[in-house]
């Protein structure tokens, strides 16, 4: 069964100001859903932007907006990409509960043949969010044990130096004499059972000062603990 709305609202995102993906540009994605949805022949209700919002949550304004048109003045819902959408399982099976179940409204995309109508189009869709999202997992694990490496071997490998540790030269990473000393109290502290927040104290006793100058607190400490 092959979905046919008569009235679309489309909805396109970006992460944030300076994502300029290929193809995924606002202005690129609002240029692919005008021309997807004069290819349905179907009437475009609104193009409604998210700007600058992630898709770990589904309360963004834009989209909140664009779901609230679904069976009032739009029959169905388009973005280019379902990433745009959203990028969680979860969030995915409450789209689908809420608005995109049998006698509900459509969930189309400009990449991927989706037909929410049917179950067999909903297991589908189900399927393709399960392999994306395995698959950022995937590329998570890899590019932690990219950085884990890079720093065993000393390497600096982004970001706030790791406590202990400053950055020399061409961006290798060696020991501060000052930091370490500090560490290595925290854990001979730690490995007594001494909770995070006696380590901080205890560190305070002996003088000793966080990075910027302050007084240690439980959440440093436990912070320095992963070094």
């Amino acid at each position: 069964m092959t979905v046919s709305p008569a009235r679309v609202v489309a909805y396109v995102r970006v992460s944030t100001s300076k994502q300029a993906e290929e193809g995924l540009s606002l202005d690129a994605q609002s240029a692919k859903v005008r021309a997807h949805v004069a290819h349905l022949g179907a009437e475009l209700v609104e193009v409604i932007v998210d700007a600058g919002e992630s898709a770990k949550s589904l309360e963004r304004p834009g989209l909140q907006r664009a779901l609230s048109l679904l069976g009032g003045t739009a029959d169905a819902l388009l973005v280019v990409k379902l990433d745009r959408l959203t990028r969680s399982s979860r969030d995915l099976e409450a789209l689908l509960e809420d608005h995109f179940h049998p006698g509900g409204s459509a969930l189309l995309s400009c990449a991927e043949s989706i037909d929410t109508v049917t179950a067999g189009g909903r297991m589908v869709l189900r399927i393709l969010m399960a392999v994306a999202q395995h698959e950022r997992e995937s590329t998570g694990e890899r590019t932690s044990a990219i950085a884990q490496h890079m720093r065993r071997e000393g390497k600096f490998t982004g970001g706030e130096c790791p406590f202990g540790y400053r950055k020399v030269g061409d961006g290798a990473l060696e020991p501060d004499p000052r930091e370490q000393s500090i560490l290595v109290e925290a854990k001979r502290l730690s490995s007594t059972g001494e909770s995070l927040r006696a380590i901080a104290r205890a560190l305070d006793a002996q003088g000793f000062l966080s990075r910027s100058g302050s007084r240690f607190n439980a959440m440093q400490v436990a912070r320095m603990l992963k070094t």
